[in-house]
């Protein structure tokens, strides 16, 4: 037995470096000068210099924010009252069954699937009006799609591991609807929220699919950007590019988790 926790000390480690070691790695050839290959050719941070005179990729980090900004919004918005809703309602056995089965789909769809699907949904739409041109109101209500069902899943949870006792302790105390979402339902839920937030952020931000077919000429994202240019050939602004997008999501994810602690 008392080798059982060095071992698992070793795979854990293990599990570690492995999940890590391909970012130590494009964060090492960001700052390589050389232009290909691996070999080291010295420090340098031209290839940072050059990452951000490029409007392209300026433009597209931009368009990356605003579609995974708005739709995070949307979708926590949306993905709470969801949740809340389903927690709440005395629906049926039968129906409570189909709603978990309906929300759980985008989840295990494929994203090919579900890329199409859309396409071909704008499209119909198109006809009805012309907003939803291939654009940023294609790729936001795309991403808003696939992002409510991990919202509502994450607070859904965080509410049945609630249970309803302090809500019906609210409601015996005459407390209005309204007075007891903002001051039981939404303070003890609140890490759940952040928690779904962060999630659909960070899928918004990585997905390149849906991103793919539902996109237009104007509104072209990180994702989208990067498989172009390896298209073309890697470069080490490539390497900067990938990087930066790993430490500006990484800050707001240890100081969102040092806030949630609090709760």
């Amino acid at each position: 037995m008392k080798y059982i926790k060095p071992l698992i000390a070793v795979v854990a480690f293990l599990g570690m470096f492995l999940m890590y070691l391909p970012s130590v790695a494009v964060g090492i050839f960001s700052v390589n000068d050389a232009i290909f290959g691996l070999a080291w050719r010295g420090f340098t941070l031209k290839w940072y210099e050059r990452l951000f005179q490029n409007e392209y990729i300026i433009e597209a980090a931009l368009n990356t924010l605003i579609v995974a900004t708005l739709s995070t919004i949307i979708a926590t918005v949306l993905g709470t009252a969801l949740a809340i809703g389903l927690y709440r309602s005395p629906w049926p056995a039968s129906m409570q069954r189909f709603f978990d089965q309906v929300i759980n789909l985008p989840v295990v769809v494929p994203d090919i699937i579900m890329a199409v699907a859309l396409a071909l949904a704008f499209n119909v739409l198109r006809m009805v009006s012309k907003i939803f041109d291939m654009g940023m109101v294609t790729l936001i209500v795309a991403h808003v799609t696939f992002q409510i069902s991990f919202v509502t899943l994450v607070v859904k949870s965080r509410l049945d591991s609630l249970g309803s006792d302090l809500d019906e302790a609210a409601f015996d105390l005459y407390a209005t609807t309204f007075f007891r979402f903002r001051k039981v339902t939404l303070p003890l839920i609140f890490p759940g929220v952040v928690a779904g937030a962060m999630l659909a952020f960070t899928l918004s931000l990585d997905d390149f699919i849906i991103s793919f077919f539902n996109h237009g000429p104007e509104s072209i994202t990180l994702p989208i950007y990067v498989y172009a240019a390896i298209k073309r050939g890697l470069t080490p602004e490539i390497h900067a590019l990938s990087t930066v997008m790993l430490i500006l999501t990484a800050i707001p994810v240890i100081v969102i988790e040092r806030i949630t602690r609090k709760f």
